[in-house]
């Protein structure tokens, strides 16, 4: 399957947005938590996030279809966030986001450290991430009775 990332712009808030509501709207309804939730979120803080000068949004493509996104938050001291990554469902465990996460360590070549957080009852999100490398840091933050959010970094140095 060959994936391509393609550099997002204020053009594409809108298949970001729509993407990232259908991607999240199972963990939404699973988790119910409405403050948190990408899929509750309006596509203002879409376009907020693009014109950000330290985030870079890419469209997931496979065959020059859109499957999903992935926004880059970089820090200082060559530390990159990962916020949001998403697949829509029906393209998921497919492979698809350990080639992204690939790809994009080309592109961010000079990364030291990589940080992300996933939900920590979704093992299979967990068990990725730790695949990909990624080791929890020990952070928690607890969402709800349902939910817990928990941190990870990988470190290049």
């Amino acid at each position: 399957m060959d994936i391509t990332l393609i550099k997002a712009g204020l053009n594409e808030a809108s298949i970001i947005h729509e993407m990232q509501v259908t991607a999240f709207m199972p963990l939404l309804n699973k988790y119910q938590d409405y403050e948190t939730s990408p899929a509750n979120e309006p596509m203002e803080r879409i376009i907020d996030r693009i014109n950000q000068s330290f985030t870079d949004y890419y469209i997931i493509k496979s065959s020059n279809i859109s499957i999903g996104a992935i926004r880059i938050v970089r820090k200082e001291n060559k530390i990159y966030r990962v916020s949001p990554i998403f697949i829509l469902p029906e393209h998921q465990g497919k492979g698809i986001a350990h080639k992204v996460f690939s790809k994009i360590e080309d592109i961010y070549n000079d990364a030291r450290i990589w940080e992300l957080d996933t939900i920590l009852q979704e093992q299979g999100n967990c068990y990725l991430y730790e695949k990909l490398g990624y080791q929890k840091t020990g952070e928690l933050i607890q969402i709800n009775d349902n939910m817990t959010i928990v941190f990870y970094e990988k470190r290049l140095i």
